[in-house]
């Protein structure tokens, strides 16, 4: 007999803090029970289940056998043998009853049916019993945990889920959302983004997984629909549907283009994801770690959505080419470089986001050059020879200039120096010899002065 407030608070517990139900906890009990039975008191190939007595504490057992013929198993011939080339079951009386016998006990038995016959019931289990019981409740209460972290999961596919940064590993963040662990993979992180061990996150749960290992749940802060589920948490109106966001085109950590629409002429759906002052649109970008994000209004004809789409841009005028799906943006030289944007990314947005191969043309007087072609695809053709350079590019082609200028510097002075060197060594070796010259002289007139000094006291003798 258990003691049926310990089994109560232990059910309890664990169906507030894992999310396990009472029943599934039950079902884990009584299988450990019947486990135990069959190993201390079973025979081979007995069915033998357990029911646990929620109001008494109380546990009954029964040995279950199945109601069968000779077609569904195989009987023994006369001499107790079975037919090795078939393919049914055999025979065994701890598991089978044939369909006589069980209609005898329970007239209305068919086969297929289950019979239950009563064992005696025991309390004494040995350590081994006891130890199989265990493991039989833990196993299957980490199945029940796990269908249950899944049904949770599975619910908020495709939604903002918080959590905690658990640690980073080989590129891939893992970060603790309470029953589970979500793993962000290095492309779906926001580049250039840093995280510290037990910071808050929000992000994108874009997958939910069941494998032998557990419960793979798959995040995501790069995806667009991340971002759209930001503007939903901002914006009533998005939230609602009142403000459909048609389109979005995204460059993760550096800029996003969104096309709105609303179908209620009293409701500005660009003013309405902006926010007063902003606000709205401000709280986004901060969560995406100031990404720059342009808010067009969509529009069904293509012309002018183009025309929007390439903003912040003055577009002169656009036109389309149905059968290549190619745009043609005329814009004035002083537009080029807001058209095109920088390393191409406002033209190549656009494309993303029209769907349209945009040509970018510089419209000047009557002359009409190509600056650059951007695909939906996000590959970009540019016209070299009549492209003129945007501001970005004559500002690298400065820096180049001076890194040039800088790495050739180094090598003139080493040569004026090496020149300069050589100038000081033939001066000094010039100077040597004069003064080699110089003492050779003085040394040839002293000698020369003792000469005529001997000459003279010789004389004088």
């Amino acid at each position: 007999m258990f003691d049926l407030k310990v089994i109560n608070s232990v059910l309890n517990q664990l169906e507030k803090d894992r999310g396990i139900p009472r029943e599934k906890a039950l079902d884990a009990i009584e299988q450990a029970l019947s486990s135990a039975y069959k190993k201390e008191y079973g025979k081979h190939g007995q069915i033998i289940r357990a029911d646990f007595n929620q109001e008494s504490g109380t546990v009954s057992f029964q040995q279950v056998k199945e109601v069968v013929d000779d077609s569904t198993v195989q009987l023994p011939d006369e001499d107790g043998g079975f037919d090795t080339d078939s393919d049914l079951d055999r025979f065994d009386s701890e598991r089978h009853i044939l369909i006589d016998d069980a209609q005898k006990i329970k007239g209305s038995a068919e086969l297929g049916d289950e019979i239950a016959f009563p064992l005696e019931d025991k309390d004494d289990y040995g350590r081994i019993s006891t130890q199989t019981a265990k493991q039989v409740i833990i196993q299957k209460i980490r199945e029940a945990e796990k269908v249950s972290v899944y049904d949770e999961f599975a619910e908020k596919k495709g939604q903002i889920v918080n959590g905690t940064v658990q640690r980073f590993e080989r590129g891939n963040l893992y970060i603790d959302l309470g029953r589970a662990t979500g793993l962000m993979p290095y492309k779906e992180q926001i580049p250039g983004e840093r995280f510290r061990q037990g910071e808050r996150i929000r992000a994108l749960l874009l997958d939910v997984d069941e494998s032998s290992r557990g419960i793979f749940l798959k995040l995501s802060r790069s995806s667009a629909n991340f971002l759209r589920r930001l503007f939903e948490m901002e914006a009533p109106e998005v939230a609602s549907g009142v403000v459909e966001l048609k389109r979005i085109a995204r460059e993760a950590g550096s800029r996003s283009k969104i096309a709105v629409h609303s179908d209620d002429e009293y409701i500005d759906p660009v003013g309405a994801c902006v926010g007063q002052r902003g606000v709205r649109v401000t709280t986004v970008m901060s969560a995406l770690g100031n990404e720059k994000i342009d808010i067009i209004e969509w529009s069904g004809n293509d012309e002018i959505f183009v025309e929007k789409a390439l903003s912040p841009a003055e577009v002169m005028r656009v036109e389309l080419d149905e059968d290549t799906k190619e745009a043609h943006a005329y814009v004035m030289p002083d537009q080029q470089s807001l058209a095109i944007g920088k390393g191409g990314q406002n033209a190549r947005l656009a494309a993303k986001l029209t769907g349209w191969t945009i040509d970018i043309r510089s419209l000047e007087g009557d002359d009409e050059e190509s600056e650059i072609t951007v695909d939906p695809d996000g590959s970009v053709d540019a016209d070299e020879e009549a492209a003129p350079d945007t501001e970005e590019q004559i500002e690298a082609s400065k820096t180049k200039d001076e890194a040039s200028n800088r790495e050739e510097a180094p090598k003139d002075t080493d040569s004026d120096t090496e020149e300069d060197t050589s100038e000081d060594t033939a001066v000094e070796a010039d100077e040597e010899t004069e003064s080699d010259k110089e003492a050779v002289e003085e040394i040839e007139g002293e000698a020369t002065e003792e000469e005529d000094d001997e000459e003279a006291k010789e004389k004088e003798e």
